[in-house]
C-alpha cells in the first residue's frame, strides 16, 4: 500500500528485524547453555559418587548389584541432577528471555523492556544494562527520524512554494498568451488554441494540486480540523472516495509537530483506502478525550493483506507515530470487512 506522497522516505526498520529474525533462524542449531551445563554437572556427579564409592568402599564395585543399594544410589544421583536442573533454569531464564527479546524488538515500537531488570546478578546487569541500551538507542532513532522527516518537509514546502510561484506563473503566462493569439487569429486558429488553452488549464490544476499535497496550505493557515475537512473533501473530487469525516468541535491544543503526524497519517490512510481498499466509502473521525487525541480511519472494502502489511506507506506512518510517541494500530476490522487506520496520540498538558 504505497503512496506517491509518501514513497521514500522512511528507515526500513521491519523489514531489518525481519531480516535479523531469519538470519537467527538460519544459523547452525547449537546445545542450550542449559542442557550444556546441566549435563556438565551431572558427570561431574556421576564421578564424584564413582570416586567416593571408589576411595571409601572400593569392595563395593565387585559386589554392586541390581538391588535395594544400587537403586537408591541411582534414585539419589537422579534428584541431585534434577534438583541441578531446576536451579540452573531459574538462573538462566533471565538469559534466554533477554536473548528472545533481542532477537524480536522493533524500535519502531517503542518502550520494549526487560522486566524486571534488578542489579542483584549478572545476569540482572545485563538486562539492566540492554534496556539502557535500548532507550538509548530510541533516543538516537527518534532524533534522526526527526531530522530526516523535518528535512522533507521542508523539502516538499520548497518544491511546493517552486511549483506555485514559478511553473504556475510560467503556465498562467502562456494561458495568457494564448488568450492574445486567439483574439488575433482566425476562427480555425481560435478553436485549436481554445483545445490547448484547455490543456493548459488542466495543467495549471494538477500542479495547484501537487503543490497542495507536497505542503497543504489548510494545516498551516486554518489548523488541523479544517485541513482534514479539506483533505476529505479534495480526496472525494478525485479519487472518487466518499469520505465521511466526523471531527470533535473542540480539540486540544497541539503543536505544529502533532498536527503535521496526524494529517499525514490521514492522508497516507485516506489514500489507499481509495487506490486498494476495492471500496467507494472510508470513515474518518477526529476526537480528544483523557489526555490523549485519537485519529481513527477505515474503509469497507477488502482488508488488509501480508504484502500491504509491509508497503512503504505503512512503514511511513509508523516512523511518524513513533516520533511523537503515538501508538498506531493497523488491521482488519473485527466486523470482518476493511482496515482500520487507529492513532492514538498523548498529549501532555498544553501539548
Amino acid at each position: 500500500m504505497n503512496s506517491v506522497v509518501e514513497r521514500s522516505e522512511v528507515i526500513d526498520a521491519p523489514s531489518r528485524v525481519a531480516d535479523r529474525t531469519n538470519s537467527s533462524s538460519s544459523r547452525g542449531r547449537y546445545l542450550p547453555l542449559l542442557h550444556r551445563v546441566a549435563g556438565v554437572n551431572a558427570v561431574l556427579v556421576m564421578v564424584a559418587v564413582a570416586v567416593t564409592i571408589a576411595v571409601m568402599a572400593p569392595h563395593k564395585f565387585s559386589t554392586l548389584a541390581v538391588d535395594e543399594e544400587l537403586l537408591v544410589l541411582v534414585a539419589a544421583v537422579a534428584l541431585v541432577v534434577l534438583l541441578n536442573v531446576y536451579l540452573l533454569r531459574r538462573l538462566i531464564a533471565p538469559i534466554q528471555a533477554l536473548t528472545a527479546l533481542a532477537r524480536r524488538v522493533d524500535l519502531t515500537h517503542r518502550g520494549e523492556r526487560m522486566p524486571a531488570a534488578r542489579p542483584d546478578s549478572e545476569a540482572g546487569e545485563l538486562a539492566l544494562a540492554f534496556n539502557e541500551m535500548l532507550a538509548r538507542l530510541e533516543s538516537e532513532r527518534r532524533e534522526a527520524t526527526g531530522r530526516v522527516l523535518a528535512a522533507q518537509e521542508g523539502e516538499r514546502l520548497r518544491i511546493a512554494q517552486e511549483l506555485h510561484d514559478q511553473v504556475g506563473q510560467e503556465l498562467t503566462a502562456v494561458l495568457l498568451g494564448l488568450s492574445r493569439i486567439k483574439a488575433q487569429g482566425s476562427a480555425s486558429l481560435r478553436r485549436e488554441v481554445l483545445a490547448i488553452e484547455d490543456v493548459v488549464r488542466a495543467s495549471i490544476e494538477d500542479v495547484r494540486r501537487i503543490a497542495i499535497e507536497l505542503r497543504p496550505e489548510a494545516l498551516d493557515d486554518l489548523g488541523l480540523a479544517s485541513a482534514l475537512v479539506v483533505l476529505s473533501q479534495r480526496i472525494s473530487e478525485r479519487l472518487g472516495l466518499e469520505v465521511t469525516a466526523v471531527i470533535a468541535s473542540e480539540l486540544p491544543e497541539l503543536t505544529a509537530e502533532i498536527e503535521l503526524v496526524v494529517y499525514r497519517v490521514a492522508q497516507e490512510a485516506l489514500t489507499n483506502a481509495a487506490r486498494h481498499a476495492g471500496s467507494d466509502r472510508a470513515h474518518l473521525t477526529l476526537a480528544g478525550s483523557d489526555g490523549s487525541l485519537t485519529l481513527t480511519v477505515y474503509d469497507e472494502g477488502r482488508g488488509l493483506s501480508a504484502q500491504d502489511a509491509a508497503g512503504t506507506g505503512i512503514r511511513g506512518m509508523r516512523e511518524r507515530a513513533s516520533l511523537i510517541g503515538a501508538r498506531l494500530e493497523i488491521g482488519n476490522r473485527p466486523a470482518g470487512t476493511g482496515c482500520e487506520v487507529r492513532l492514538e496520540v498523548p498529549l501532555e498538558d498544553g501539548a
